[in-house]
């Protein structure tokens, strides 16, 4: 069982030692300070072992010397305190809330939720916790999970087990902010596709794919949330199954495909949690595209250069990459998933899927 009363004490214990240390600068006669590592792409650094980006050692120091780092760390104080009851009381809010809580603030409220985000990550990289476990949270996401695996959630009447196939609705089981207090028990699968639009996942469903193919089906729902990109995580590392990605054949959706396996830029501090190395893209490929005269668009002046900049990005340095990004390039067009139903419902999952899966070597029974 998840001991999350000792997951809020070690929280809020974490943030009251940032605290501490400015009563001790103080008490040594020192000006308030802290150090946290660099968020810019100068301290970013791809990690080739675990192929995740993560924060490098560039570090910066602010020290209440003028009267806008003074301000900062005034802020952060008070944001300290907020969490702190917050985790206390057992209450949660979302991002977009905690902005306005700070308007009751004064000299310490911030200026625009940009900065009050950011002040959350520097407390997230100075404490080694996510946000989430400050009961912290975005705004609703939505995204679903649905297949057969078995987990126990911690409900307001206590732990709940719930199989994502029996025991869910047909829009399956609606992935909660904080998933590391869920427990992952057990499954039946041989497979996790993670979908990136509402309608392929409903076909999936709707031609009972994760019956016949023994699937776990996750909605990521356009650019994965951070909650939903560390359940991945924690179900390809608590069963070991293999993790593939399903999305549209554009630019953007390949780089919400690197999100899932190496990590995004923004969420670099925790990488090593959120990222899925393993992952395995299965489409909808450029090659595709050519190979079953899939319906497309042509490719804009945005999609041209997103795609030239992939090809420097060590995400997609790999031949595979180059290869099909050189091909999107020649045929100059993209496409949706679908793009599949030209061919009819079933095609996408009787015959496009079983192909690809035989192609990485996955196995399904």
């Amino acid at each position: 069982m998840i001991d999350v009363q000792h997951s809020k004490k070690h929280a809020i214990d974490q943030l009251l030692r940032i605290s501490d240390r400015w009563y001790q600068q103080i008490e040594a006669g020192d000006i308030p300070s802290i150090s946290l590592a660099t968020r810019t792409k100068r301290n970013l650094t791809y990690d080739e072992e675990t192929e995740v980006w993560k924060l490098g050692n560039l570090e910066r120091n602010r020290a209440a010397v003028t009267e806008k780092s003074a301000r900062h760390i005034l802020r952060m104080a008070y944001t300290i305190g907020f969490l702190k009851h917050q985790i206390m009381e057992n209450r949660s809010s979302t991002l977009r809330e905690m902005y306005y809580i700070s308007e009751g603030w004064k000299k310490a409220k911030f200026s625009d939720q940009h900065e009050s985000n950011m002040l959350v990550e520097d407390l997230e990289i100075l404490t080694d916790i996510q946000r989430e476990h400050f009961n912290l949270r975005p705004e609703e996401n939505g995204a679903s999970i649905f297949g057969p695996i078995e987990l126990r959630e911690q409900t307001r009447r206590g732990p709940k087990k719930i199989h994502c196939q029996d025991d869910v609705g047909e829009a399956g089981y609606q992935i909660p902010t904080n998933v590391d207090q869920l427990e992952l028990l057990d499954h039946d699968a041989d497979v996790v596709i993670a979908i990136e639009t509402g309608g392929m996942y409903a076909r999936l469903i709707e031609n009972k794919f994760d019956e016949k193919y023994n699937a776990i089906l996750v909605h990521l729902k356009g650019q994965p949330a951070r909650s939903t990109r560390r359940l991945l995580n924690r179900i390809q590392e608590r069963f070991e199954l293999p993790v593939t990605v399903f999305t549209d054949g554009d630019p953007w959706s390949y780089r919400i495909f690197a999100s899932v396996a190496y990590g995004s830029i923004k969420s670099a501090h925790i990488s090593d949690i959120l990222a899925t190395p393993s992952a395995l893209f299965i489409g909808v490929q450029p090659s595709d595209i050519r190979e079953y005269n899939l319906p497309s668009d042509t490719l804009n002046e945005r999609d041209i250069a997103a795609l030239k900049a992939e090809l420097t990005d060590p995400r997609f340095m790999t031949d595979y990459w180059k290869e099909q990004i050189a091909i999107q390039l020649q045929i100059n067009v993209k496409s949706e998933q679908q793009a599949f139903a030209s061919r009819g419902l079933d095609f996408v999952t009787e015959e496009y899927l079983p192909t690809r899966f035989a192609d990485l070597g996955i196995r399904l029974r």
